[in-house]
Formats: C-alpha cells, sequence, structure tokens
C-alpha cells in the first residue's frame, strides 16, 4: 500500500484530520524560517495527538521532525524534545549526522531534489535511509521535475513536490513511488492546512492502483 504523509502540520486538529482519514505518517517542520515552523514543545503536544488519535483507530502512525542544516546537536535536541520518532534531513547535512541519528535510535528520511539526487548518485553515493525525492525549492508548491531524474531509486522513495488531491493519482501512476508527501498542496492559504484537503489528498492517494 501507498505510504501517505502529511507534512508541515501545526495544529491538533490537523493531525487528527490526517491520522484519522489514514496516513501514515505527519510531519512537523523544527527547521527555521518557513511559515509551517513550530517549536519542540508545541511538536511534542501534536505528537501526542497523533498517538491517541492513531491509538483511537487501532493502528500506529510515524511522527517526522523536518530538519534543514542544523547542527547535529541541535536536530538531536529538538527530536528528542519533540518525541519523534523519524527525523527528515532535508538540507545539506552529511552521511555523518544521519548514521549518529540511527544510532541514537531514529529513524531518518534523506530529502533530495531530483537533481541532486542525480548528480550524488552518479558519483556512486547510496543511503541506507529511505528517500523523499522534492522540489528543488521545498514546500513552495512546485511541481516535482521528472525530467531531472535519471533514474528512480531502487529501493523505498517518497515522491513530493507540488502534490494535490488532484494531481497525486497521476504522479503516483507515472513514476510508481513508495509513498507521497505532501504540505502546501492540502492547504487554504501559505502555512494553513484545510481539514477538507488533507482528507481529500489520503482517500486520492489511496484509490491509485
Amino acid at each position: 500500500m501507498l505510504w501517505v504523509k502529511i507534512c508541515g502540520l501545526s495544529t491538533p486538529e490537523a493531525v487528527e484530520a490526517a491520522v484519522e482519514s489514514g496516513a501514515d505518517a505527519v510531519g512537523f517542520v523544527l527547521a527555521p524560517g518557513s511559515p509551517r515552523t513550530v517549536g519542540a514543545a508545541l511538536a511534542a503536544r501534536l505528537v501526542a495527538a497523533a498517538r491517541d488519535a492513531a491509538g483511537r483507530a487501532g493502528r500506529e502512525v510515524e511522527t517526522v521532525a523536518v530538519v534543514r542544516d542544523q547542527t547535529l546537536e541541535e536536530v538531536a535536541a529538538l527530536a528528542r524534545e519533540a518525541g519523534v520518532d523519524t527525523v527528515q534531513l532535508h538540507g545539506d547535512e552529511p552521511d555523518a549526522t544521519a548514521d549518529a541519528l540511527r544510532e541514537a535510535g531514529l529513524r531518518v528520511i534523506r530529502a533530495l531534489s531530483a537533481g541532486e539526487y542525480t548528480r550524488r548518485t552518479a558519483t556512486g553515493w547510496s543511503s541506507p535511509d529511505r528517500l523523499l525525492l522534492d522540489a528543488a525549492v521545498p514546500g513552495s508548491g512546485e511541481r516535482f521535475s521528472e525530467d531531472e531524474l535519471g533514474a528512480a531509486p531502487s529501493g523505498f522513495w517518497a515522491l513530493a513536490g507540488g502534490l494535490s488531491p488532484q494531481n497525486v493519482g497521476e504522479a503516483v501512476a507515472a513514476l510508481r513511488p513508495g509513498g507521497v508527501d505532501v504540505s502546501s498542496g492540502v492547504e487554504s492559504s501559505r502555512g494553513v492546512k484545510d481539514l477538507g484537503l488533507i482528507r481529500a489528498f489520503i482517500q486520492a492517494a489511496r484509490t491509485v492502483l
């Protein structure tokens, strides 16, 4: 089944809508400079809301802290305070950062643009972590550019960048990722999640064959 992540959540209501509609993962932006940024204390409350909603539904949900070009010490402290399961590295973090986070018991998602992924793999780079291939400007609502992608990853990878309830089915059918990740595509305005769009996105993703 397609893995579905709703990212950039900042209210308990949005978290509950995502979990109750069947999201596999919910993400919280702990990197500065985004309209979706939340502090670790609020993220901890949102993590608790996600787990409560998942418990009521009789299943589990993955909680993800999204960081970007922060030090390992800062990332580790934020993840610990927020109580997340997973850290999503969305910048130029070295592989040593991912290694250290895994050693601390956290899962890791490595987010790259299609162009950056192609450049890295051309040098023989590979990652033991799940990959998320995003648009060149994350969170902008721009479409992922498959023209920059030489070849899709052989292991699990998730697609992000410009997805919405209207186009997620077409995108998945064309690229066959293992998962999808959406943020701006389920917003009524920049940084403000729309509960109806969250539900519609998950429903549309779940109907892809």
